[in-house]
């Protein structure tokens, strides 16, 4: 019998390599209030939309449905298919809201449209922890399902 080698490769990456990175460095914090430490340290990096791309009023059509921190959504996308995110936060308490934008605006700027779709509302979990709120959860994973639904409206 001749011998056969199988490979098998696996891909471990269930996010875009930068988002994934993010995930996993949050993965290392168990106790909650460390990772609520490097959350507000990403809710301080958050950039609001500049004015070249939306001014107030905001239009409702970039509102993310469910979110207590009224949260805002721009998607755009260069000539070489690569996509860019913007997000406001009109509440300024709005520290998950602000982290969540922050961090996807670091781990999927740049990504193609492909890879955008792929993220799984599961991230959300990944990010903030299980104990999330249901209200919580929805105005999040709604930020997330904005960003999709814009990145789908591409062409």
């Amino acid at each position: 019998m001749p011998d056969v080698k199988v490979r098998f490769e696996i891909d471990m990456n269930k996010y875009p390599q930068k988002l994934q990175h993010i995930v996993d460095d949050l993965a290392f914090f168990t106790d909650q209030n460390d990772r609520i430490s490097i959350l507000i340290d990403y809710a301080e990096k958050f950039k609001e939309v500049p004015e070249e791309i939306a001014k107030r009023p905001f239009p409702d059509d970039n509102k993310v449905d469910f979110c207590e921190s009224e949260a805002y959504v721009w998607v755009v996308q260069n000539n070489e298919g690569k996509i860019k995110l913007y997000f406001a936060v009109e509440n300024p308490q709005g520290i998950s809201a602000k982290a969540l934008a922050a961090i996807f605006s670091e781990g999927l700027d740049g990504e193609t449209k492909e890879n955008m779709l792929k993220v799984s509302t599961d991230v959300v979990f990944e990010i903030f922890g299980q104990q999330l709120s249901m209200g919580k959860n929805l105005g999040l994973t709604g930020i997330l399902q904005l960003v999709q639904r814009q990145v789908k409206k591409l062409d």
